[in-house]
């Protein structure tokens, strides 16, 4: 179950599948040279094999064991994330006014693919602590930017997307989640929330809740949603940890795949109410959710390609060593690796040029935001952003359905060693099946909730889908 990082495949595909080079020549991202990116990337790469790839095993056999409201990731875990921390991975693609170093997310999604391939249940938690970073900063208060994002960027601290509740999937706007006025222009929440990535873990010391919730006098339907940001620990003044929040993990569940990723319900409001506090406007929470959706949405995309590299990797690599039959000219003594065999070579060809298809059309996504977010011209920025809200539905659910397709190939090419866990195309297998649920079940994404567009506009009172 080793990993490569497949530098010279990634950078083909982010120079001239997502035309980076061109955007290079043009100043898009100023003094950033094809040659930065090359050692960004390097290191990235290495990180993720020499690192993180080892504990994917780990994870998938400990689990995420839970007691008296505690959950403990695998073993190395906590070290492998301070360390990726440590390395600045978190903050990326972040703004430098929040100590990001404001890279492209071009290359920020390459490096996703990589943290995804070497682990995808390690790599859930810090892509959504990203998403939350993205729709803090675009929404958030100037109170709540100062307070919270330097720690989210620096992966201090690890956010969450909560939605879901077991009447409202992908239904939002059938939540019941409740948000209660406070006189000091806080909220008080209570509820439950359900499949909640890391809603509770060791790896960091506070985790930041983005949380939908309903007011009293709120219009029924997404019109009557609000998002807040409610943390696990309660801040002093001097922004240290204080009491802890009305907020906790109930249970975890016991999953078909990425079991080293905690999927937690939640309970709000055990003793009164968590406190939480208002990103945005009242009733305007689905807008400002969808910026964390969309963020997500790429990233678990991402996550379909790197688990398709994975399981291609390893499919690749034991056809090459795995004898079985003769070819033409062979002797009866002799036996040839499996990958002479036609279907074999059909198999893992279709395996590699689903998985280099995915991961264009991901890096090109990633392209498109960041020209909606970087070209001087307000015409192009616009035109970006309208390419890169069609594109995101897309290849979150392209990539995904190929993770599914080219792991379930990669057990094919195993045979019968592919049904059993040990050989590890059994766990690609099981870890690709969720992305094509989560984050917006593939057959049901909706732009509903973004107020640039004419189906947002037009739509923002209808339920958008998860």
């Amino acid at each position: 179950m080793t990993y490569r990082a497949p530098l010279a495949d990634i950078g083909f595909a982010l120079k001239y599948g997502a035309a980076f080079n061109g955007a290079i020549e043009q100043g898009l991202f100023g003094d950033l040279t094809l040659d930065d990116v090359d050692a960004i990337l390097a290191e990235a790469g290495r990180f993720a094999a020499e690192v993180i790839a080892p504990l994917n095993r780990v994870g998938d056999q400990y689990g995420t064991p839970f007691k008296d409201g505690v959950v403990t990731t695998a073993p190395g875990w906590k070290q492998a994330y301070q360390a990726w921390r440590a390395g600045g991975w978190n903050g990326l693609a972040a703004p430098t006014q929040w100590g990001g170093q404001a890279l492209p997310q071009s290359v920020n999604a390459a490096c996703n693919e990589m943290w995804h391939a070497a682990s995808a249940a390690f790599a859930d938690g810090p892509m959504l602590g990203m998403a939350a970073i993205d729709a803090l900063d675009a929404h958030g208060s100037d109170v709540l930017k100062r307070i919270y994002l330097e720690k989210l960027v620096s992966g201090e601290w690890m956010g969450t997307m909560q939605l879901t509740e077991s009447q409202a999937g992908s239904d939002v706007g059938a939540l019941r989640t409740r948000a209660e006025r406070a006189g000091d222009g806080s909220y008080r929440i209570t509820g439950q929330k359900i499949f909640i990535t890391y809603g509770e873990h060791d790896l960091t010391d506070n985790i930041i809740h983005l949380v939908l919730a309903r007011l009293p006098d709120a219009p029924p339907g997404t019109r009557g949603i609000s998002l807040f940001l409610v943390p696990k620990f309660l801040l002093q003044a001097d922004g240290t940890l204080g009491a802890r929040n009305d907020v906790r993990a109930h249970s975890i569940e016991h999953k078909l795949g990425i079991h080293g990723s905690p999927t937690c319900t939640m309970i709000f409001g055990d003793g009164g109410g968590a406190t939480g506090f208002l990103i945005g406007e009242e009733n305007a929470g689905m807008a400002c959710m969808f910026t964390m959706m969309n963020r997500a949405r790429l990233a678990v995309g991402l996550q379909g390609v790197g688990v398709a590299e994975r399981a291609t990797q390893q499919a690749l690599s034991y056809a090459r060593e795995r004898r079985q039959g003769r070819t033409a000219g062979m002797t009866s003594a002799e036996m040839a690796p499996i990958i002479a065999h036609p279907d074999v070579r059909r198999m893992l060809l279709t395996m590699r040029a689903l998985t280099q298809a995915s991961r264009a059309i991901c890096y090109s996504t990633a392209m498109a935001l960041d020209r909606s977010e970087r070209s001087s011209a307000e015409a192009a920025r616009k035109t970006a952003h309208l390419q890169a809200s069609l594109l995101t539905p897309v290849a979150k659910a392209f990539s995904t359905d190929v993770a599914n397709e080219v792991a379930s190939l990669g057990v094919q090419v195993h045979g019968g060693m592919g049904f059993i866990e040990e050989t590890g195309a059994a766990q690609h297998f099981r870890d690709a099946r969720i992305a094509a649920i989560y984050e917006g079940t593939n057959g049901i994404q909706d732009r509903s909730g973004d107020p640039q567009t004419a189906a947002g506009r037009r739509r923002r009172g209808r339920s958008a889908c998860q």
